[in-house]
């Protein structure tokens, strides 16, 4: 079976690839701890960071290893990358077929992403990867909804998900149901704060959610209106204003068995 992309990835991802780069969130520096003492990545060790999509991750990731490769299935956001990271090997390739060699890779990371391809067949190709008993890391930042405006923000949003992906419907856990390929081996959870004005932290930051970007460009632009109103309402910031954006990284570490 062939896994296409989902529409909302691929039109969205495609058309807002340098909104994605800009105003996305980066990760806690906590995360490069996790990385060398949970999942075990030495500096020799070889990573590969699968929908690595412009590479917000690779600033942490190389700080473990020099020795990363950088797998994405579409061609803007790898474009992205290359301008940020061009040290990095990259890979244009999906999840469930990846041109490497098998046992070759020490540690997978998903960061962003593994919602978009939470399948069976990939599971067996990053198995098929990774060395015995090497680490698989899944990495989501998301946002503290215990913050009054930020859940208002949410409850926006949800009416305009429909079918996609999303790491907060945990239906990206039921894969590893049934299966023996991999076994859970610990979680944690990091905080942190996007510092800036709220149209480049909130509202900009929103637009580059897929299924938003993938909306005609008039409806993208109500949609801003009506996010910069919510954080208005609650705050009493304008767009211009300076505001902290809360996050939750949570970080799942399995291994392959």
């Amino acid at each position: 079976m062939t896994h296409s992309l989902h529409p909302a990835a691929e039109q969205g991802f495609s058309s807002a690839a340098e909104l994605y780069q800009r105003v996305r969130p980066n990760y806690p520096q906590e995360i490069v701890h996790w990385l060398i003492e949970d999942l075990k990545i030495t500096p020799h060790a070889t990573a590969l960071d699968l929908g690595a999509g412009t590479g917000k991750f690779l600033d942490y990731l190389t700080q473990a290893t020099p020795n990363v490769i950088a797998v994405e299935p579409i061609a803007e956001m790898l474009e992205q990358l290359k301008i940020v990271h061009p040290e990095v090997q990259v890979q244009q390739a999906s999840s469930h077929q990846i041109p490497l060699k098998s046992n070759s890779i020490d540690a997978i990371l998903c960061a962003q992403s593994f919602h978009w391809f939470a399948n069976l067949e990939t599971l067996t190709e990053m198995h098929r990867l990774l060395k015995p008993n090497a680490s698989l890391g899944l990495i989501w930042n998301q946002r503290d909804e215990s913050v009054d405006w930020v859940k208002a923000l949410a409850d926006f949003l949800k009416d305009f998900e429909g079918d996609t992906p999303r790491f907060h419907s945990h239906q990206w856990q039921k894969v590893f149901e049934q299966q023996s390929l991999f076994k859970f081996e610990g979680q944690k959870v990091f905080f942190q704060q996007q510092r800036g004005t709220v149209e480049e932290v909130v509202s900009n930051r929103l637009l580059s959610t897929s299924f938003i970007a993938a909306m005609p460009v008039q409806q993208q632009r109500d949609m801003k209106r009506q996010f910069e109103a919510i954080v208005q309402q609650y705050t009493g910031k304008t767009a211009q204003d300076q505001i902290e954006f809360p996050y939750l990284t949570y970080a799942f570490h399995y291994q392959a068995q």
